[in-house]
């Protein structure tokens, strides 16, 4: 198979001619369709987050499955899927009592020495040397998948639509939903409107949040929020921040602030947005060793809280996102702006650190759509 392959930070991906690989036990083979284009592979590239390297990054795939380890009974060959960057092990007991965005197996060993859950990669040189894999490795051809992490895509969707569910949805899912648990009425400011921060302001508006108020330096992604649902927008670099929130609600600050970019920076703007009793939620992943200051006194008295929010529990919550596309009510593919091609991945993520990717971009992986 063909997959971009990372040998060393702060260098280009090399497209490379690699084994084909083979599901175990419990696992599935995925002939991967489109795979979105994150910052979390970006701050790998960048050496911002430690991970074993030659590595196939790419955790955010949609695609056919076209063959199954045993032991596999909730997909088969010929299935369209999707699948979460998030791959539970199903039996540790962060996962037994459902908080699976917290799986003790995937932080330790997938997240952590690029492994499945045997201790083994299942991507390999043509030397039979080993490259690691950051979730299932999507920027390939195929990837081997356990199939705790993927999901049926109902037949009327695109594959094409359906490829950021696995993260971009699914971690603003886990943030509004299960972090914030936002109500009708509740009031919103969302500090980075990327790809996630999108993907929370599209979720905000169908949870019914009152004001949702974007933040981002550029003019282009505000605009592109103000179509997902934004009812207003402030532009970070040309403004006193808490000053126009406070002008937007009324003096009192939001209910909830999203931190959707991951710097210490943004952090601070999102816990000025607050209200008194208001709570930040921090989803954007920041460098390894990024820390932020913040009032102890104000913690206190003014009852602030702060949750951290990571991903979305797959089994559980995928399926909620896939009948919410299904109705037509959650609508991904208006995150998408841009698309590449394999061989074009460096330019896709040399956009993205540059800040030129509206939402989301995807790298099609030359499969049909099915």
């Amino acid at each position: 198979m063909r997959a971009a392959v990372l040998a060393e930070v702060n260098k280009p991906m090399q497209v490379e001619e690699l084994l084909d690989p083979s599901p175990r036990i419990g696992e599935v083979l995925v002939q991967v369709s489109m795979c979105g284009v994150c910052h979390s592979d970006l701050h790998v590239m960048k050496g911002e987050v430690t991970f074993p390297l030659p590595a196939v990054l790419g955790h955010e795939i949609s695609g056919v499955i076209v063959a199954t380890g045993s032991g596999v009974l909730n997909v088969r060959a010929g299935d369209r899927v999707v699948s979460s960057f998030i791959i539970p092990c199903g039996l540790c007991p962060k996962c037994v009592r459902g908080e699976e965005d917290l799986c003790e197996a995937f932080g330790a060993m997938n997240r952590s020495r690029g492994v499945l859950y045997d201790g083994e990669t299942r991507i390999y040189r043509r030397d039979s040397s080993p490259v690691w894999m950051y979730s299932m490795g999507g920027l390939a051809q195929l990837c081997a998948v356990p199939a705790t992490a993927v999901f049926c895509v109902p037949d009327r969707l695109k594959l094409s639509d359906v490829a950021t569910l696995g993260c971009s949805s699914l971690t603003a899912y886990g943030a509004v939903k299960n972090a914030a648990h936002l109500q009708p009425g509740d009031s919103v400011a969302v500090v980075g409107v990327g790809g996630v921060g999108s993907s929370i302001v599209q979720l905000a508006s169908l949870f019914g949040a009152s004001d949702i108020i974007a933040i981002d330096l550029s003019d282009e992604k505000l605009s592109a929020a103000v179509e997902l649902g934004a009812t207003q927008t402030v532009r970070a670099a040309d403004a006193d921040v808490r000053s126009q929130i406070l002008d937007y609600t009324g003096g009192r600050g939001v209910d909830y602030a999203f931190e959707a970019f991951g710097s210490a920076k943004t952090f601070r703007t999102a816990a000025d947005c607050v209200a008194d009793g208001g709570c930040v939620v921090v989803v954007g992943i920041a460098p390894a060793g990024a820390q932020a200051e913040l009032d102890i006194s104000r913690i206190a008295r003014r009852k602030l809280r702060v949750l951290g929010s990571y991903g979305a529990r797959p089994r559980t919550d995928m399926p909620a996102l896939l009948r919410l596309v299904s109705r037509n009510v959650l609508r991904p593919e208006r995150i998408v702006s841009r698309r590449f091609d394999l061989e074009s991945v460096n330019d896709a993520y040399r956009a993205l650190a540059a800040g030129e990717i509206l939402g989301r971009a995807v790298i099609d992986i030359g499969n049909a759509d099915g």
